[in-house]
């Protein structure tokens, strides 16, 4: 085990770190003004925000990756600066980023090795990392390729490197994000007992019943300012919501007595080798998607979900053009381009790169995926009016916030991308909408508009596919749930009926009956 950073709990009186009076401005724009933070030993501290609101920016420089234009950081009562991560590592703090880095055709202890200082041998790092794991119930095999391993896992692989490094502050941004409920409870352990040891954690996270849950302080930031900090336990989620957004959160709405028609979007039999060598065999999958219903695809990343969706994209072809079928018409044979044409529409999870040209405009993007069908081309010429048009209805009726009518892409922060990608593809009408991560990383605010309008598009007859590991996001807008696993897909249930319990025995492997069993056993032992 490390060395407990205190034996008696939290400080009393000078905080571990403080950040006082940060700023940070880039030209004219202030993304961070005047913050203050307190972080405790002992201590779980949330820090919350829309997207935009300063969170990275602070975390950033905190961990010595931005300098600040003005104010200055205190560790234990003395003035530090940080040159760069090497030097805040130095002085004991540790992050785990959202996005892993890790080499995929490397080992666990090589990956580990990578992260630390050099001053150990490889046999040494390798035994360490062993115990480390073993100690914190963080179980890891030193000798595994980290392609072989699930995402859970590969956070593990995160965390256990910083812990090695025996940090007293500790940054986790959304940890949770692509875990299953009972991976997350088991990480929850662990940070509670590195509370315990004395150790400070800052918790970013936009999932706010487990920062109620989970965080002692929670501080709230809101367009660069810091408006609030209050005990998260006192709070309700639309309390914390609100001072986030600073309005009420509108809940979500689901249309009474919605109609569900016939099966606008078949997958038969749909198997597929990966074309990436770390990548997902499809297994004969197969389900239907009714108009007037969403059916929600949940499971941990890596699972197939990337596969799955270009293959009903069309960004990858069919085996059989009856493996897909639209609106009656037999779509596994035609490009990306003949299904929209079908009235089908696609948005995928990345949103730079894939989901938009970043260094294009909004109007440029809203063609690029328009010109199949509707009225932005017409014999062979380019409507820019209705590209632009098509833009302003976006930011009308999904609230897309920008700095000019029709910007970059890459100038948006990725709520309001995201808002605006799914706004696109809705205003198309389309009969059958397949979308990946709606509401990945983004904020409460952004997340109530666009489920809301995933369930009126369904309302309005259209078959609608959610692929996500937000099990609270799938529960609350999916009439149906199935679940992804090694690229296999399991029977959809009932999201009215089903547990969170049983969708992550799924999530994790289990079948249908296992889980079923499992859950019960778990019922009967509580």
């Amino acid at each position: 085990m490390l060395n407990p950073v205190s034996e008696h709990g939290p400080a009393v009186t000078t905080p571990l770190l403080q950040a006082i009076g940060i700023t940070k401005r880039y030209g004219s724009f202030l993304a961070n003004d005047q913050v203050d933070l307190d972080l405790h030993s002992g201590e779980i501290h949330a820090l919350l925000g829309e997207n935009g609101a300063g969170k990275s920016t602070l975390v950033k420089v905190i961990y010595g990756l931005i300098q600040p234009s003005a104010g200055e950081l205190r560790w234990m009562g003395e003035q530090v600066e940080l040159a760069g991560p090497a030097a805040a590592r130095a002085l004991g703090i540790g992050m785990v980023f959202q996005h892993f880095s890790l080499f995929e055709n490397l080992t666990v202890a090589e990956n580990v090795a990578l992260g630390l200082d050099g001053s150990e041998s490889f046999a040494a790092i390798s035994a360490r990392l062993a115990q480390v794991s073993r100690d914190y119930g963080l179980p890891l095999d030193p000798k595994r390729e980290v392609w072989r391993l699930s995402v859970g896992e590969r956070q593990r692989i995160e965390i256990v490197r910083m812990l090695m490094q025996n940090p007293k502050l500790l940054i986790l941004d959304e940890p949770t994000a692509v875990l299953t409920p009972q991976e997350a409870d088991q990480l929850f352990v662990v940070l509670q007992r590195l509370k315990s040891e004395g150790r400070a954690i800052l918790y970013i996270s936009h999932k706010l019943e487990e920062v109620k849950r989970l965080c002692d302080t929670a501080t709230i930031l809101r367009l660069g300012k810091k408006v609030a900090t209050c005990d998260p336990r006192r709070e309700t989620t639309a309390s914390l919501a609100r001072m986030m957004v600073g309005a009420e959160v509108a809940a979500v709405k689901v249309a009474s007595g919605r109609a569900v028609t016939i099966p606008r979007l078949l997958i038969k039999d749909l198997s597929m080798e990966p074309d990436d060598p770390h990548g997902v065999y499809l297994h004969t999958i197969s389900l239907e998607v009714k108009g007037g219903e969403i059916v929600g695809i949940a499971g941990v990343a890596g699972n197939g979900q990337d596969e799955l969706f270009s293959a009903l994209s069309g960004e990858r072809l069919c085996e059989h053009p009856d493996n897909v079928i639209i609106d009656g018409t037999a779509a596994g044979e035609l490009s990306v381009t003949g299904r929209r044409r079908l009235g089908a529409a696609f948005v995928p999870e990345e949103r730079l790169g894939h989901g938009t040209a970043p260094r294009m405009k909004l109007s440029e993007n809203a063609l690029l995926t328009g010109h199949a069908a509707g009225s932005m081309v017409k014999r062979g010429f380019i409507n820019r009016l209705a590209a632009l048009t098509t833009v302003d209805r976006a930011t009308q009726v999904f609230d897309v916030r920008k700095n000019k009518r029709d910007p970059e892409a890459v100038s948006l922060s990725g709520g309001n991308l995201q808002k605006f990608m799914v706004g696109r593809e809705i205003l198309r009408e389309p009969g059958v909408l397949i979308v990946s991560q709606p509401t990945w990383g983004v904020d409460a605010g952004a997340a109530a508009t666009i489920r809301q309008a995933l369930i009126d598009l369904a309302a309005h007859g259209a078959a609608v596919l959610v692929i996500s590991q937000d099990l609270d996001e799938l529960t609350e807008i999916a009439d149906r749930i199935a679940v992804m696993f090694h690229g296999t897909l399991s029977e959809p249930l009932d999201a009215a009926t089903t547990t969170r319990e049983k969708l992550g025995l799924l999530m994790g492997g289990s079948t249908g009956e296992a889980a079923s069993r499992e859950e019960a056993s778990d019922a009967v032992g509580a």
